[in-house]
């Protein structure tokens, strides 16, 4: 409410006016006439500045007594969408934690663009955390939150480029705010890769210079997609910490293999962070003699051997020594322990410290350097799991048993599993059909091999001074990283990416990383009480409609929404709250 003056034949009157927004435009109603401002002044002093604090009040008086004259019959304007989404409050409050808006207007500074890259960035965070969907999408339910977003289409593609040149240093941004708002215990990094995939026909072609040497190699191309599509990937890796919060991550071709994406990764963790020693922890997709040596042994000169490592082993993999050592059922013993869901289990296990060879690529590329290191390998034994594994097994063996009676059912593409145990499978180039006349049987020799080994898993380590059971429990760390994988392609719907050049499909990534940290730090901040996807509809359901007079009914309120309000210090219980009450709850704060 305020006071407006108007002339009416040479005279000043004088009421009290509502604003309000009906439609997306801003409408007056006069409340009360006052009079003419030269009657007035015979009876206050200064007349104005008396109306003004009037005004001031009964708008105070308004927002208390929350009383809003609605007409049943009123009827909504054709195409009226007045729906909004508050519950963006929340990521955003984290977002203003964070820091990112600070870092964003910083680089903007030394930038010759109108847009606010701010402004679209976080946008386009928001909307990958409650609605994720394409850009363009993003872009033209914009209206759904209470800011305005002042940029184009064109605007919001343009700046991609930007979120990718930044991508390295907001990373080590976040990092440096996790560790002030949160602490962060840089000794253990998580790493996992995972890969997406695009649904176009076609690899991107690789890059040359005029002596025909590789400049640039192609980045969405076919490769061993963890979901057995034919089509090309991209493929990303992902750095943890030991409460689950990102640390960093990396992109690369779909074509390269995810073995070699490890040493880079931590080693710009270590420079960018300031990190003296990581021991990273990875699945056995990472155990590799190269990523061993440089963690746990090396004459590099960034390193020397003062890093670790806890990786899962292959025992099917193994050599032939490992391999007699953990089937041989001496000194393997029985523990009780409790498990992550808290119920008692027994462990059948035993370990070793044992002086293993390894063999580097000399500067030609051959395997010919040999290097000695000691490790900790810890055999398991589990029923379950050997069940499990002969139950999957016995699935790809019966493709493979029908692949053999009906070859012409299967090409390349679709007898991906089952043809690691037929002999003499040949496909052919053009078109990956199976030719006629192939004689096709199963390998028994190595389904046999493969039995022997049924319910034994192997963990090997640098950290030799560690117990069995504190390997064991830092292994299953792990866990949170695959389930952060899932987040991003389940919940947040990072796949299938529709983006064209590696610079855009950074900066979707870039996205996907920062929803990722922002729904990973609510989650500590609510002591990991509830489920993500719990969490997440909640905060979608925390949504309001227009009523009247820069008036909002809300009807959505829940006890994650009570505990997000004790610990962001808000206020979200009101059923009607007016445009003033909402920006201040979406207000930056420090």
């Amino acid at each position: 409410m305020f006071l407006k003056k108007s002339v009416s034949n040479g005279r000043v009157f004088l009421s009290l006016v509502q604003g309000y927004r009906e439609n997306g435009k801003v409408k007056h109603k006069t409340i009360e006439k006052i009079g003419y401002l030269d009657e007035l002044e015979k009876v206050y002093d200064d007349p104005i500045a008396h109306f003004k604090s009037v005004a001031k009040e009964r708008s105070l008086a308004t927002l208390d007594e929350r009383k809003l004259e609605v007409s049943l019959t009123q009827r909504l304007a054709d195409n009226a969408s007045s729906r909004k989404n508050l519950g963006y409050a929340i990521p955003k409050r984290i977002y203003s934690l964070l820091g990112i808006h600070t870092f964003l207007q910083k680089k903007q500074k030394h930038l010759n663009i109108e847009y606010n890259l701010n402004s679209i960035f976080s946008l386009l965070v928001y909307n990958r955390f409650l609605f994720p969907s394409s850009k363009k999408k993003s872009f033209d339910r914009r209206d759904f939150f209470f800011e305005s977003y002042d940029f184009s289409l064109d605007d919001l593609y343009r700046s991609l480029d930007y979120f990718a040149r930044y991508s390295e240093s907001i990373q080590k941004h976040l990092h440096e705010k996790v560790c002030e708002i949160i602490g962060r215990d840089g000794k253990l990094g998580y790493y996992d890769v995972t890969n997406y995939y695009f649904e176009i026909p076609y690899n991107d072609e690789d890059e040359y210079d005029d002596n025909g040497v590789l400049i640039k190699k192609g980045f969405r191309k076919k490769g061993p997609s963890k979901e057995h599509r034919p089509d090309p990937i991209v493929q990303m890796g992902l750095l943890m910490d030991s409460n689950g919060i990102p640390m960093a991550f990396n992109t690369f071709s779909g074509g390269d293999s995810e073995k070699t994406s490890l040493l880079p990764i931590i080693r710009r963790v270590k420079k960018d962070y300031g990190l003296k020693r990581i021991i990273a922890v990875a699945d056995r997709g990472l155990n590799t003699s190269d990523n061993t040596a440089f963690l746990a042994g090396t004459n590099d000169d960034d390193c020397h051997g003062h890093d670790g490592y806890v990786y899962g082993q292959s025992v099917l993999a193994a050599d032939k020594e490992f391999k007699a050592w953990v089937i041989n059922p001496e000194g393997y013993i029985h523990s009780k322990e409790v498990d992550k869901n808290g119920e008692e289990v027994i462990f059948t296990h035993k370990s070793r410290i044992y002086a293993k060879t390894i063999q580097l690529e000399n500067r030609q590329g051959k395997r010919s350097l040999k290097m000695t290191i000691y490790q900790k390998q810890m055999a398991y034994y589990s029923q379950k799991y050997a069940e499990k594994q002969k139950r999957e097994r016995e699935i790809v063996l019966k493709k493979a048993r029908d692949l053999i009676a009906n070859p012409g059912k299967y090409t390349r593409a679709t007898s991906v599993g089952a043809a690691g145990y037929i002999n003499n499978i040949k496909f052919v180039k053009e078109t990956g059909e199976i030719p006629d006349g192939v004689k096709l049987s199963l390998k028994l020799e190595k389904i046999a091999e493969e039995e022997k080994y049924d319910g034994y898993y192997s963990i090997v380590t640098s950290e030799k001074e560690l117990s069995d059971q504190e390997i064991r429990d830092i292994y299953r760390g792990l866990w949170e990283i695959e389930e952060s994988f899932k987040i991003i392609k389940s919940e947040f719907k990072a796949r299938p990416v529709y983006l064209r050049t590696e610079n855009h499909i950074n900066a979707h990534f870039l996205i996907c990383f920062v929803a990722l940290l922002i729904l990973r730090v609510l989650e500590y901040k609510l002591h990991k009480k509830y489920p993500v996807k719990q969490i997440r509809e909640s905060l979608i359901c925390y949504s309001c409609s227009y009523l009247d007079q820069n008036y909002y009914l809300f009807d959505y309120r829940d006890e994650i929404l009570q505990s997000l309000e004790r610990i962001f210090d808000l206020d979200l219980g009101n059923k009607i709250m007016s445009t003033a009450e909402i920006k201040k709850n979406l207000q930056y704060h420090k």
